[in-house]
């Protein structure tokens, strides 16, 4: 193969449209495709990652082969086999294991979107487990499952300089975290000086860009948002209009908020309360105004359902609800969605009974309550994410065998050891399984446990085909650049090619992933190589669709909720004993050993979450991990810029290079992903796992977490620093 193709890439979330260019069946460059997603090559400029495609492609440290543990786990000590081998031994390891145990013995693990979740879910489904472990609980989910309840769908917030007149950013960092289109239109926004608000406790390089930053308190996102809607309800500057014909609840929450006062707020939050008050007339003043939120928010607990909440009840009674320039309602795809690729329609109650633990919101019983409203508007969230297990119980049944055993897992386009909470708990748990699979790119320190390391497809090896789990009608992608290189193979032949070999042949008809991805078009009609031309399939958005008149009644189509508006009451979190209001919840405060509050998200470019930190050139970029501190609190304790220091909760310590920066006091950031691919990649070091991992300093512990959602606290933990 020579030439030039379209493709992309996949080292980020984002997976921007490159060209590469092929000789030989190997890529000898890539460039941005102005014509693909982001429509801009001047935004990939900014991205360092990208370039590397050619030596990632072909990196010295790459998995090439499958691989077998020889002698004990962690021992480093491997034989390369045959894909035939290993899949068959796994198949047959799995049916004994499911004979024993029964099907929930198995469990699953993935990680963020640059992979392809619905062939592993619906191996899951035909399997018989309820056990697919994922993000979702500290990332997605939470935002995700409320706006479908408050709104009868989820959304997606809009930020358009021209149109947009206030935008808040809420515990987002766009400027590391994202780097291309929206990153670029923040900016873009910023230069428009327009209120541009970021919540964050540290003052990040997105809030640098602010024209106000608020420094709010580790977990007090709640009741800054309820706070606001006080200072909105009090001085009556709601959308009338769409308040009294489009929401229930309205007096529920005006009570509700009456006594977070913008002095009372500032008391928990540390905002001014003068600033509290100027923040709400802007949002609720300059519409259409958009409110972005993220991870930030998403790891707090028990208070990032309150909070959430709060942000789906702004949005409404200030009418930035499906509004151009603010937010819109998503449509449900006219492609085959994620909930049929999954096949979890299919899945029987007998099995799902057998789901751990007895989350409130985010579980099979409660997502066909929340199916039976979207129907209302022909409309189904993808079902296998949205009902997930809580990480923790999965851990501990492994270890127990309460419940019931779970004895295998496999893990693909994760690193659990960096990027799930409670670190010593999981590798205890790792160490005790009788079959651990892994699908990867490098050697990780999960990987180096696994029974089975399997050699998977990376970028430009594989096609792209992002569809937002299904919840908008929207693809985008294309084609694969090259054959994959080696014996690498993609997540998808790996599943169906397991799923044959243990009777799922009937479900697994496609030749190949890219003709499984013409069926799922199909309905569109709009073909694959049609599709890989353009690399994007959506349609113009429309806005006020709750205004629309259904033909079949001939009234406005509403919400699709159980009064049919949008829910400030939420008569589904009342039915299934959750909080049918926002209800910010108390919080762990520091202590004498633990003085400080920790926050233990924080990412830096050039890295993704735990990747490409084989990459010499990247690492020159940002070669140690960084334990964040104001000025002040450095003073007090002591401490100076760059000096080493051991960050400790109750759970563990790690070391960090201490960093001043402008932010909270009293709080401390620490970098999140952190490993050393340069050390042994064998026990007792795994890849220098214990030295520098956030998460060896938090924990999951499920009757500690949220009982809707099950999100664990990753910020606003005690904590204390100390120099080494």
């Amino acid at each position: 193969m020579n030439g030039t193709v379209k493709t992309n890439c996949r080292f980020c979330g984002y997976q921007c449209g490159l060209t590469a260019r092929v000789e030989d069946g190997r890529v000898v460059a890539v460039e941005p495709d102005p014509a693909q997603y982001p429509g801009d090559a001047s935004i990939q400029r900014g991205c360092h990652r990208w370039r590397l495609v050619p030596e990632f492609l072909d990196h010295p440290e790459r998995i090439n082969h499958p691989l077998k543990r020889v002698g004990e786990r962690g021992g480093g000590k491997w034989e390369r086999i045959t894909w035939d081998q290993a899949l068959d031994e796994i198949a047959g390891k799995l049916a004994a294991l499911k004979d024993r145990f029964g099907p929930e013995t198995l469990a699953s693990c993935i990680g963020g979107p640059h992979a392809v979740f619905w062939p592993l879910h619906r191996f899951m489904t035909l399997f018989g487990s309820p056990n697919n472990v994922g993000i979702g609980q500290i990332c997605w989910n939470p935002g995700t499952l409320i706006n479908s309840v408050t709104y009868g769908w989820t959304i997606d917030n809009e930020l358009d300089p021209h149109v947009t007149k206030c935008a808040i950013l809420w515990g987002v960092n766009q400027a590391e975290s994202d780097n291309s289109l929206l990153w670029h239109r923040i900016m873009a926004f910023g230069r428009t000086g327009k209120p541009l608000v970021v919540i964050d406790p540290r003052r990040t390089r997105t809030a640098e860009r602010a024209t106000h930053w608020l420094a709010v308190r580790p977990g007090t996102d709640a009741v800054l948002a309820m706070g606001f809607i006080n200072v909105i309800i009090t001085e009556r500057l709601y959308n009338r209009a769409f308040v009294e014909a489009w929401c229930h609840g309205f007096d529920q929450l005006a009570a509700q908020a009456a006594p977070y006062t913008p002095q009372y707020v500032e008391t928990v939050t540390g905002i001014r309360a003068e600033v509290v008050a100027e923040v709400a007339r802007l949002y609720a003043g300059n519409t259409p105004s958009s409110l972005f939120s993220g991870r930030g928010v998403d790891q707090i607990g028990r208070n990032s359902v309150p909070a959430h909440h709060a942000f789906a009840s702004l949005r409404a009674i200030t009418g930035n609800l499906d509004a151009k320039g603010a937010s819109h309602l998503t449509e449900m795809p006219d492609f085959v969605p994620e909930v049929d690729l999954e096949l979890s329609e299919q899945f029987p109650e007998s099995l799902r009974a057998k789901q751990l633990g007895d989350l409130k919101l985010q579980s099979y019983r409660t997502y066909e309550r929340i199916r039976q409203l979207t129907l209302k508007h022909g409309k189904r969230l993808p079902m296998r994410y949205l009902t997930s297990a809580q990480p923790n119980l999965v851990w501990r049944a492994m270890l127990t065998g309460e419940p019931y055993p779970i004895r295998s897992l496999i893990v693909m386009a994760t690193n659990p050891l960096l990027t799930q909470a409670d670190s010593a708990l999981l590798y205890e748990a790792l160490k005790s399984l009788d079959l651990l699979v892994v699908l990867e790119l490098f050697q990780t320190p999960t990987s180096m446990l696994a029974d089975y390391v399997l050699p998977s497809a990376g970028a430009l090896e594989r096609p792209l085909f992002e569809t937002k789990a299904g919840t908008a009608n929207l693809i985008y992608g294309g084609a694969k650049a090259v054959e994959p290189y080696y014996e690498r193979r993609s997540d998808f032949d790996f599943w169906s090619n397991l799923g044959r070999r243990l009777g799922q042949e009937a479900y697994w008809p496609w030749e190949s992933f890219e003709a499984s991805l013409e069926e799922t078009l199909a309905p569109t009609g709009v073909g694959w190589d049609l599709f890989c031309q353009y690399g994007l399939y959506n349609l113009p958005e429309e806005y006020g669709k709750h205004e629309r008149i259904d033909p079949r009644s001939g009234k406005p189509a509403g919400f699709a909720t159980t009064t049919g508006k949008v829910e400030l009451y939420n008569e589904l979190l009342a039915g299934i004993g959750g909080d049918p209001l926002p209800s910010p919840k108390p919080f762990e405060q520091p202590g004498r050993d633990f003085p400080l509050q920790l926050i233990t998200g924080a990412r830096y470019q050039p890295f993704y979450a735990s990747s490409f930190r084989q990459f010499d050139s990247l690492r020159a970029l940002h070669p140690e991990p960084w334990a964040e501190v104001s000025s002040a609190t450095a003073a007090r304790l002591g401490l100076e810029d760059g000096c080493r220091v051991w960050v400790e909760t109750e759970r563990g310590k790690a070391s960090f290079m201490l960093k001043i920066s402008p932010m909270c006091d009293n709080v401390v950031s620490v970098e999140y992903g952190w490993w050393y691919p340069e050390m042994q990649a064998s026990e007792p070091t795994l890849g220098g796992l214990w030295l520098s991992n956030a998460n060896v300093l938090t924990s999951a512990d499920y009757d500690a977490s949220d009982p809707l959602i099950g999100t664990a606290t990753y910020n606003g933990i005690p904590c204390r620093v100390l120099e080494i």
